[in-house]
């Protein structure tokens, strides 16, 4: 069987960096960092103060008032990235079969926030017996936001959620990649969101001893491949591609951004939130992808790494690296966009696709900031690019991201410059 080529046609996007495509990917190639202190709940008295927060967010531009009451942050972040993402795809609503398209639009963790304000309350007020929203189990549950985006649109084709932790929405990508090369959609609108800067998230991810606590440079906090680096820092937000068989965007004469012409799987079978320390795992995501795009090493112009600014998971990353591209890993651009964006966790993979996207568009690399001189961890190489600090032009005919996930999930996307 003859699988089919699967593009790009519409792009959407809400971070910490900007709330729509374009004011993200300036922000990125710009160097600027979404990070900050916490202003969606009181964290004084928390380890850790500060996340990349979206800003001035109004899920009202995307959806009813009525409605966004029934969503949580993640589902109104989703469905605005997919609102951006299907209008930028320009569709001819009353020609397109419905039927053919699906949503495979992913979370890590989903409503976290609901969850937290629904058993509080319950616990504040027990004495009254229980009371719970009928829109509780509705907003918290991570596969609702593909419906939401489903019934948007009255999409009615494949439509789920993938959970991998921070690899979700990648597999999402890859799923999503599959089925349309297999015949069994046309279009397919995917990606992942998440809405993690809470109570919940902030201090669960304090107590695992993940997260930065530089409370004093924000901004600065996020430093992969650094010496000083101490954790991640907690992002939110969404991003949204639409996949399309390539005859079927020829034929309506579609913008077509990239290709996408692989994606690999693996598990490290190692630890729950640890990375191999040699990078077993990513060494054969990376290898599975490459295989599957049925191209070579040295043909990779581009990564766009997991890169958290994490103790162990930045140097296993370089380890795999290394041991997959050997020299050419030093001809090879490396950015980890996480140092502007801080984490997205479920919609890391979504917003780094997207990343790469816009890499092969426009032949810039996004850098990796907040690297010092002299501030070098003797367990990494520096003879690799890690385009530390300012953007770089560059041809980028192929680019791969990576994303790992707790529980030692492990996916990678391949993108390519379209050619007809």
């Amino acid at each position: 069987m003859e699988l089919k080529r699967i593009v790009v046609t519409g792009l959407g996007a809400v971070t910490p960096l900007g709330n729509d495509v374009e004011s993200t990917w300036n922000s990125l190639v710009n160097g600027v960092s979404g990070a900050g202190p916490i202003t969606l709940f009181d964290a004084s008295l928390f380890k850790t103060k500060f996340a990349c927060e979206v800003k001035n967010f109004d899920p009202s531009q995307y959806i009813d008032r009525k409605e966004a009451r029934k969503l949580d942050r993640y589902a109104a972040l989703a469905l605005s990235s997919a609102v951006q993402a299907v209008e930028d795809a320009a569709f001819d609503m009353e020609k397109l079969d419905k039927d053919r398209v699906g949503v495979v639009y992913s979370a890590g963790i989903g409503g976290l926030k609901t969850f937290e304000e629904e058993v509080g309350y319950y616990f504040q007020h027990q004495e009254n017996g229980p009371r719970f929203s009928p829109f509780f189990i509705p907003k918290i549950i991570v596969d609702i936001a593909a419906g939401h985006i489903s019934m948007r649109y009255g999409f009615r084709g494949p439509n789920y959620a993938t959970v991998s932790a921070c690899a979700s929405s990648t597999n999402a990508i890859i799923d999503a990649f599959n089925l349309l090369r297999l015949g069994k959609a046309d279009v397919i609108v995917t990606g992942g969101a998440e809405a993690g800067v809470n109570i919940t998230g902030i201090g669960g991810f304090n107590a695992m001893h993940a997260l930065s606590t530089r409370n004093d440079s924000p901004q600065t906090a996020s430093r992969p491949f650094s010496a000083s680096r101490d954790g991640f820092v907690l992002g939110e937000g969404a991003a949204c591609l639409v996949l399309e068989e390539l005859n079927h965007a020829l034929a309506r004469g579609a913008k077509i951004y990239a290709e996408v012409i692989g994606g690999g799987m693996s598990a490290d079978a190692y630890h729950l939130t640890a990375s191999h320390p040699e990078g077993l795992g990513a060494k054969l995501v990376i290898q599975n992808a490459l295989a599957d795009a049925e191209i070579s090493p040295e043909d990779v112009d581009y990564i766009n790494v997991h890169g958290t600014s994490t103790p162990v998971g930045d140097i296993s990353e370089v380890k795999a690296i290394k041991a997959v591209f050997g020299e050419h890993a030093k001809k090879i651009n490396i950015s980890s966009t996480k140092s502007m964006s801080g984490h997205l966790l479920g919609a890391a993979g979504a917003f780094e696709a997207l990343v790469c996207v816009k890499t092969v568009e426009n032949d810039i690399i996004p850098p990796t900031i907040n690297h010092e001189e002299g501030d070098n961890d003797p367990e990494i190489d520096y003879s690799l690019n890690y385009t530390f600090n300012k953007a770089q032009k560059r041809t980028v005919n192929i680019a791969l991201s990576n994303t790992f996930g707790f529980g030692g999930h492990n996916a990678s996307l391949i993108v390519k410059k379209f050619v007809k």
